[in-house]
């Protein structure tokens, strides 16, 4: 698959996720498989810029592969603006947010807002566009209510001003996060543009992966919370697409490895203090399917020392290995 003059490894790419898809995360998931792996959100308010956390949303050090940088804001302008300012700072893709459903993104008219003014999206699409010499892409939801999914016409608008590909999400902004996807507005959309479409929502299997790129036609899929403490799923999805044969699950001493790298990357990027609390959603993502009960994410969530922390790590994967090497001896 292409955007622009980039050749991307697969059709397989991480989404944005404002506090989640960071540098740690998307370095992970790159590795993992991703073709590609695009920046948390970023304000087009220049006063924001230089704050802590947008400075830590900014940082592509040493990072591997292209780097697509998405950009919110309402204002042609600023958004013009933003996107000269991340292409200066290394962004060679340029993503447009119009798709986050967050009341307060939304109640700035950015985000998903943007799809009740199809005028609005093409001035702010023809604005960025104009402004830098890097691809750009968008993101959109199906429309901003069910009553009102005009996904096609913006996906028209956005085609004819010079986007590049197109990220669908297949819920509206009123539907949130709630109730399943839809994919017959992707397909929709497919049908009525030229340029790529990507497929996003809900998918998180090689099986539902497969299913939604058959019934939407789009050119790749793009992964959220699928991959929330599964950065696995990007190679499960690949291998499924090309043989028809699932990969087999990571062992738990895989598991134990990649967790142990990740939570120490967040570390080392935040600093003690933050990296630990951000490390706990993490750790309850990956932990999902092992502690159903929460109570080891109740210990590790008080834990405020990120050595103590690995060490906790490292001594709960010790007792799981344990438990299964008991689970399996009976019957050896």
């Amino acid at each position: 698959m292409r955007i622009g003059p980039h050749t991307l490894q697969n059709n397989l790419m991480l989404a944005p996720m404002a506090g989640v898809t960071d540098r740690p995360f998307r370095q992970l998931c790159r590795r993992m498989g991703a073709g590609l792996v695009v920046s948390e959100m970023l304000s087009s308010n220049p006063r924001v810029w230089k704050s802590v956390k947008s400075m830590q949303r900014m940082d592509h050090t040493g990072e591997e592969g292209i780097r697509s940088v998405q950009i919110a804001g309402a204002d042609p302008e600023l958004m013009a603006q933003a996107a000269q300012f991340n292409v200066g700072n290394g962004a060679q893709i340029i993503d447009i947010n119009m798709g986050c459903p967050a009341k307060k993104v939304n109640k700035k008219l950015a985000g998903s807002a943007l799809l009740q003014f199809p005028a609005l999206v093409e001035s702010i699409v023809r604005a960025v566009v104009n402004a830098v010499d890097v691809p750009v892409t968008l993101k959109i939801r199906t429309g901003w209510n069910t009553e009102n999914r005009n996904g096609a016409e913006i996906a028209r608008i956005a085609e004819q001003n010079g986007i590049q590909s197109l990220a669908v999400h297949g819920r509206t902004r009123a539907c949130m996060y709630r109730g399943n996807a839809e994919y017959d507005t992707i397909k929709a959309i497919k049908q009525a543009v030229s340029i790529p479409v990507i497929a996003n929502g809900d998918i998180t299997s090689p099986e539902k992966a497969r299913t939604v790129l058959e019934y939407t036609g789009a050119d790749g899929i793009m992964i959220g919370r699928g991959a929330q403490g599964n950065p696995w799923i990007f190679k499960q999805i690949q291998h499924f697409l090309e043989t028809g044969e699932n990969l087999p699950s990571p062992s738990l001493s895989e598991q134990h490895a990649v967790l142990h790298e990740h939570v120490s990357n967040v570390h080392a990027f935040y600093g003690d203090i933050m990296g630990v609390r951000i490390a706990r959603k993490h750790v309850g993502w990956y932990l999902a399917e092992h502690d159903k009960e929460n109570q080891f994410r109740r210990t590790f969530n008080g834990l405020e020392q990120a050595d103590i922390q690995l060490e906790a790590l490292d001594d709960y994967f010790q007792s799981l290995l344990k438990r299964d090497k008991r689970q399996i001896s009976p019957a050896a």
